[in-house]
């Protein structure tokens, strides 16, 4: 099984990378782009075999214990195959 961690910074913290995407695609040519937040991912394989149940409250507890700053950033997780 793998599954992808995608870690973003909170809606209320300020993200200057963000900006400075959105204004380079808006001096591209693309006016119509009003925002941009910027993010990461992980993708964690586990070993074969192991219960999926198991495995996504390993990736959770990975994601909130090493992945991310829970002051400052969400995330989410996905299963991207079985």
């Amino acid at each position: 099984m793998t599954y992808r961690v995608h870690v973003s910074l909170k809606a209320t913290v300020l993200d200057p990378q963000g900006q400075t995407i959105c204004s380079a695609l808006q001096g591209h040519g693309h006016p119509t782009v009003a925002g941009v937040r910027q993010g990461k991912f992980f993708d964690i394989r586990m070993s074969p075999g192991a219960d999926r149940q198991e495995a996504a409250a390993e990736i959770d507890q990975i994601a909130r214990e090493v992945l991310t700053n829970p002051v400052i950033e969400d995330f989410h997780v996905e299963c991207l195959e079985s």
